[in-house]
């Protein structure tokens, strides 16, 4: 079946300008967002998602908590203007329900809830632009959204989809390339390199899904380096302003008396 758009043409080159296994701009943004634990907000090209987590915190109910682990509750929400589609989805749509369950499914195993028993993380997924890759970006900013709340995982999860036009695989497709070709997503651990999540709405050879597992992973580590940067660089601006916050010390008083509180200013040299 010959495709409805130039997914690659004589040159090499995508339909966006893209070579065959490169990947879309990646922007990340961890600034803080209302009274969040952990946010972060990233985009793959055109397709913007951001994730804020709230916890660990106390189950709503008895019924809801396990005595030996935290439990991860996930929920989705796209915007009515991130598509072009006129039909809204609601939190019951079978699309939604699908994403929110394959990013609780790739997050329980990592997240180290054994530290928190009885008590839930709650993780909320807003799709805000929509352009291929939208399980991707939602485990890459969830990941980072975890981090940023301070709940421990055993690694980072990163994840890329993957396709194949003719014999060729190709990265990080656009809704354009996901429409017409067979392609798969794929989450894995960049330090162990395991595969967490691989989920496919299409055939593909067996050979085409051995050969995207291995590319997707490798691109896994770029996205890695790339996330780990933006965590490094969100932690120092931390260190910063905590070092300039201004000191509290006790003057006077005994052992048997309390003092006086005095403010001490590092910028008073």
């Amino acid at each position: 079946m010959s495709s409805r758009v130039e997914i690659l043409n004589d040159g090499g080159y995508r339909s966006d300008g893209r070579r065959q296994y490169e990947l879309r701009d990646i922007s990340i943004d961890l600034s803080p967002r209302g009274t969040a634990d952990g946010s972060a907000l990233i985009t793959h090209g055109l397709t913007e998602v951001m994730v804020d987590v709230f916890g660990p915190k106390e189950a709503k109910s008895r019924g809801q908590s396990v005595h030996d682990r935290a439990t991860v509750s996930v929920e989705v929400g796209i915007m009515p203007f991130s598509t072009g589609e006129r039909r809204k989805r609601n939190r019951g749509d079978k699309r939604v329900l699908e994403l929110a369950a394959s990013i609780r499914q790739t997050f329980e195993p990592i997240i180290q809830t054994s530290l928190y028993p009885r008590s839930e993380i709650s993780i909320f997924v807003h799709i805000l632009q929509q352009d291929g890759g939208l399980l991707p970006a939602s485990i890459n900013a969830t990941t980072l959204a975890l981090l940023t709340a301070g709940i421990p995982l055993t690694d980072y999860v990163t994840a890329m989809t993957c396709g194949v036009h003719s014999t060729t695989s190709l990265l990080d497709l656009t809704i354009l390339e996901e429409n017409d070709l067979p392609h798969l997503t794929v989450a894995s651990l960049p330090r162990t390199g395991k595969v967490t999540l691989v989920t496919m709405e299409t055939r593909l050879h067996a050979e085409r899904v051995t050969e995207c597992l291995k590319i997707a992973g490798e691109a896994g580590k770029i996205l890695h380096k790339e996330m780990k940067k933006a965590v490094e660089a969100r932690t120092q601006k931390l260190a910063q302003a905590m070092e300039m916050a201004p000191k509290v010390a006790v003057v006077g008083g005994g052992s048997g008396g309390v003092g006086d509180v005095e403010m001490e200013d590092e910028m008073d040299t």
